[in-house]
């Protein structure tokens, strides 16, 4: 009998994916901090450019905050179109390896090439390989880790970047781990740094010098989990098909909102997104949920199940307004505006019944609706928007 080889994952990370992207279609920008994200008032960082990120800004900062870390950075909308398209590009030569890729965003995946090594050579030539012909086809660089687990391989690509390459040998997984921080590990955020903090455990090697008990007492069930992780035990598989969970979208905005007819034309214009994105996928979804955020930061959500699922933006607003109606919207400040579409289905589950009275009403409008999306994905996703966020362009 046959002994099976030993599993080997690659876990790639694109560097500083959106910048980088944008510094590929501009040269000029090279050498230069360069800061993707939404409006200098309200937005936040969705990527910096390495040059960026020597004055402290990353992901997720506010872009205000990031501004006046770095006023001489070049800041720049993102163009969600553009990183989609090298994604796939990425994606694609990624799947020249193995079948068994697991995509977590635009620009990261983990690879599973165990099998791969018979024909392609070791783990370490294929990332090897994937890195060379990322840079050549795309002209982009993508870090790489591999090891035994994902969570290992994760771990590594994130020690030599940008354009990094970090192999850990299986059977040394402990090792590599020991002298890293704690917070390295998935699962350890700021309150459980606190927590082992106070237990002297700084590195993930100090976490295995704790009896199970005591980390069991002060972690629960989590303590157990940590332990695996801290000696680099992750069984999980890699999962080339991961199904979408919610379609969403949402929008912060440059100045609070007060007026209702405009956080209502607001909304519908993300009810139109969503469903043409879900459309796109050739999905539909039973559960619209609303997410508001107040001047404050309060945030609240309200959510409805439909009772067939939908991919019909005016079925969205519909209920999207009855949601926005059970919130303190038009008498507080609205921060933020966002709708979502979860319970997702494939379109070919969710027919429409031959007896619904509504039938011949809502074909009409999947008709409409399949002649706009095919009207924007020619001439862009402005080319043709409902009357009302018209009149509010025209205002």
């Amino acid at each position: 009998m046959q002994t099976p080889l030993p599993r080997r994952i690659i876990h790639l990370d694109m560097d500083a994916f959106y910048a980088s992207v944008e510094i590929l279609d501009n040269p000029t920008l090279r050498g230069r901090p360069v800061v993707v994200g939404g409006s200098c008032q309200r937005g936040v960082v969705s990527a910096a450019s390495y040059e960026a990120r020597k004055y402290g800004i990353r992901s997720a900062l506010p872009i205000a905050m990031a501004r006046k870390l770095c006023p001489q950075a070049v800041f720049l909308p993102v163009r969600m179109a553009r990183y989609q398209e090298l994604s796939q590009r990425i994606m694609a030569i990624f799947a020249r390896f193995t079948p068994l890729v697991e995509p977590l965003s635009l620009d990261e995946a983990f690879l599973d090439v165990t099998a791969s090594q018979t024909l392609l050579g070791t783990a370490e030539e294929i990332a090897a390989r994937i890195r060379m012909l990322v840079r050549e086809e795309t002209g982009l660089t993508v870090s790489a880790g591999v090891a035994s687990s994902k969570l290992v391989a994760k771990i590594a690509s994130d020690l030599d970047k940008p354009d990094g390459l970090t192999i850990v040998p299986a059977g040394s997984e402990e090792e590599f781990l020991a002298p890293l921080p704690i917070a390295r590990l998935w699962g350890v955020g700021a309150a459980t740094r606190k927590t082992l903090a106070l237990l002297g455990v700084k590195t993930i090697g100090d976490l295995k010098k704790l009896p199970p008990r005591i980390l069991a007492a002060k972690l629960g069930k989590l303590g157990p989990l940590l332990v695996d992780s801290a000696r680099g035990i992750d069984l999980r598989p890699v999962e080339p098909e991961r199904e979408a969970k919610s379609i969403g979208n949402e929008e912060t905005f440059a100045t609070d909102l007060f007026d209702l007819r405009r956080i209502e034309q607001e909304l519908l214009a993300l009810c139109t997104r969503v469903g043409r994105r879900a459309r796109r996928h050739g999905l539909r979804g039973r559960t619209v949920t609303l997410k508001l955020k107040y001047r404050d930061f309060t945030q609240i959500t309200r959510s409805r199940t439909l009772p067939a699922a939908s991919d019909d933006e005016q079925t969205l607003y519909t209920t999207g307004r009855d949601l926005l109606a059970k919130t303190e919207a038009g008498s507080r400040p609205v921060r933020l505006l966002g709708l979502s579409l979860s319970s997702l289905e494939t379109a070919e589950r969710g027919q429409l019944s031959l007896f619904s009275p509504t039938t011949k009403k809502e074909k009409c409008r999947r008709h409409l609706s399949h002649a706009i999306d095919a009207i924007s994905s020619r001439f862009g996703e402005g080319a043709i928007l409902p009357g009302k966020l018209l009149a509010t362009e025209k205002e």
